[in-house]
This record gives C-alpha cells, structure tokens and sequence, in this order.
C-alpha cells in the first residue's frame, strides 16, 4: 500500500514538473542574473570565497538536485563522496525532510549545500501571498533546526515565479537559483539516456538540474561525472559558481 502511495506521488510530481520539457523562460518571464555577472558585481580583486576553486578562471559547472531526500539519497551521497564532488541540493519539505533528516544532516555535513525547493512543491504562482510565505518558511526552519544553518537559496517548482514570489523570497532571505541544464529525468529511467543529455547540454558556469527521486538518474551520475572532468569541468556548488559575487535575496540566478 505504500509503495502505491509512493508511485502515485511520484506520478504526480513528474506531471507537475512537465514545464521542465520547455526553456525556463517558457515557464515564466524573469530578469535574471548570471553566474559570470554576479562574480563581475563582486569587488575587484576580491577573493573567491569557497575553498579553492576560482571560477572566474576555472570552468566550472554545477550539479544541482531537486525533490529529495529519498531513498535513493544515501547512495547519491556515497558517490558524490567518492568522486570528490559538491553538490546543491533543493530540498522538499513535506515526505522528504521529515521522513529523511538524517540525510539533510549527511548533506551539509559532507559539504554539500543544502537549499529549499518549497514544503510542498505548490506552484508559486498559484497561490496566495501567505501561502508563499509558509511554503519557503517551513522548509527553512526544518533546515535549520537538523543542520544549524537557514538556506539562502531555494529554486521555485517547474521555474515558475513572479515579482510576488520575489518580494518574498526577499523577506526570508532567499535568493532563487533556476538552472541551464535539464535531463528530463522525470520522463525515463534510461540512465544512459539521462547521461546523454546532459553531456549535451553541458557549459561553462551551467547549472544541471536532476532529481533522485527517480529511478534512473543516481545511477547515471558517476558516468556525468566523470565525462565532464575529462571534458575540463571542475564542479562546484552554487554559491561556489558565483564567488566572489554573493546570492542576493530576492534575485533570480540562471546562466
């Protein structure tokens, strides 16, 4: 019975998530900013902040994934761990964070970045102003309270959001991260698939966008992994990709 329940979720999320077939910019007419414009804001000369890495002479790319925990976290973690690699998690709330916490915990204790894809996956857009408001709150909080620090970045569901959502992004002091790259992995469990269309998609300061929630896609990560490093790409985290520059509340970041 549960593992129906489970499968009609899933089912349900992808079908919620089809505008992710289309360019962000189908989904919702936004200013943005790069991630090579918001390192050009920076101070010049300034440091880039994160480890090592300096991306405005680096390539860099990053690898981001939505929806989770879920059961298929754990080894999601273990490669990433293997392959010395950071990654940017969306988390949901609702199912995710609270059935998985020791995995959020995992996540930032690994050096991951640990980030907010709303409680419930509404559509921003849909929904009232105090409803916004409670969908990035609770995620927030429930990430602060298992790894003793507030998400400053958050990607709205299917990339939808509006000048509303903006305002309150601001308020909680979230800025939000849209993406370049997608493998639509909703729609297969062909990991080889999945490889192949990001290997496709794959450019400098690009951001990929994956979901563990689905079957097909942690066991095509080794793979993107490693054919992006002997392609010359060093992965980094979202906050990595737009050091020394700063995520700024209520902004939108896309490359």
């Amino acid at each position: 019975m549960h593992g129906g329940r489970r499968r009609l979720r899933l089912s349900a999320l992808a079908s919620a998530v089809a505008c992710l077939a289309l360019t962000v910019s189908g989904c919702a007419e936004v200013d943005t900013t790069s991630p090579s414009g918001a390192r050009a804001e920076a101070a010049h000369g300034a440091q880039a902040r994160f480890g090592t890495v300096d991306c405005r002479r680096a390539k860099c790319i990053a690898l981001t994934f939505d929806a989770g925990p879920s059961e298929n976290s754990a080894r999601l973690l273990d490669i990433l761990k293997e392959k010395k690699v950071p990654a940017t998690f969306f988390l949901l709330g609702k199912r995710h964070i609270d059935t998985y916490p020791e995995l959020v915990k995992r996540m930032a204790a690994e050096g991951h970045e640990v980030a907010s894809h709303t409680w419930d996956h509404k559509i921003l857009t849909r929904i009232s102003d105090a409803q916004i408001r409670e969908e990035l709150k609770r995620p927030n909080d429930a990430i602060e309270r298992l790894t003793g620090h507030k998400p400053t970045l958050m990607r709205p569901p299917q990339g939808r959001t509006d000048a509303d959502v903006h305002k309150i992004a601001r308020e909680q002091g979230l800025a939000e991260v849209l993406w370049s790259v997608t493998a639509k992995d909703y729609t297969t469990n062909d990991s080889a698939l999945i490889t192949k269309r990001v290997l496709e998609q794959a450019s400098r300061d690009g951001i990929i966008l994956l979901h563990d929630i689905y079957k097909g896609t942690v066991p095509a990560v080794p793979g993107i992994i490693d054919a992006l490093k002997e392609r010359g790409y060093v992965f980094v985290t979202v906050p990595q990709l737009l050091a020394p520059g700063k995520a700024e509340p209520g902004q939108v970041y896309r490359p």
